[in-house]
């Protein structure tokens, strides 16, 4: 895949559990005048969510493309306002969504299914129901190597790729076959290398609770590692 086609495809994202770690970043992206990032609002306190919106309004990004949903708390509001502000196309959840999709109404479409690596996938999840998948890239991993239910359910559904959209990547230790999201050397990225093109979307949101700078480091290995697989 084309150099520059990668470096749009690919996402710094907003990403933390306190108000300093989104606004910390916020500062960066301004500073960098960065227009397009991801957003993971999983870990945010419900309280902070309105105050996040605001500066998110009062910044320089213009499009956030895939955003993270609270299960617990986001409304159709919430949704409503991103789509409206920042042209959000993907919204990524987990399988718990499939137990209420009537709460997100004329918004199933928008919804992309990360699959867990726990070795059990519920009778009530059925991709097909919403926009597709967002396979995370590490969560793959662990279950691939695992051959995890959650894996066989995916692998399944390759020759579809419609469904394939969006992506969340952080980093894998082959070692232990564990994920994490606070990254601290490069060498953990190096299990894209061998994962099937099939899983991966239009857009690659990095889930790394890094800096945006250090983000970005990962993002230049990141497209060195992808540009002749894609």
């Amino acid at each position: 895949m084309n150099q520059k086609k990668l470096d749009k495809q690919i996402l710094v994202s907003i990403i933390g559990k306190t108000k300093k770690e989104w606004q910390d970043k916020l500062k960066e992206i301004n500073k960098r005048k960065i227009k397009i990032v991801a957003l993971f609002l999983s870990a945010f306190p419900k309280k902070q969510i309105i105050g996040l919106f605001e500066a998110l309004a009062n910044s320089c990004i213009r499009e956030i493309p895939l955003v993270h949903l609270r299960e617990e708390t986001t409304k159709n509001k919430d949704i409503k306002f991103l789509i409206k502000n920042f042209k959000t196309k993907y919204f990524t959840v987990h399988e718990v969504y499939f137990n209420n999709l009537k709460k997100w109404g004329r918004f199933h479409k928008k919804l992309f299914l990360e699959m867990d690596y726990d070795n059990y996938v519920s009778k009530n999840v059925k991709v097909e129901k919403i926009g597709g998948f967002c396979i995370d890239l590490s969560h793959f991993k662990i279950s691939e190597e695992k051959l995890t239910k959650d894996f066989e359910y995916i692998l399944e559904k390759q020759r579809k790729k419609k469904l394939f959209k969006c992506n969340h990547l952080n980093g894998y230790d082959p070692k232990t076959n564990k994920h994490f999201h606070k990254v601290k050397s490069l060498k953990y990225f190096e299990y894209l290398k061998n994962l099937p093109e099939f899983i991966f979307g239009n857009c690659i949101a990095i889930e790394t609770w890094n800096t945006i700078a250090e983000q970005l480091r990962f993002k230049k290995k990141i497209i060195s590692l992808l540009k002749d697989k894609l």
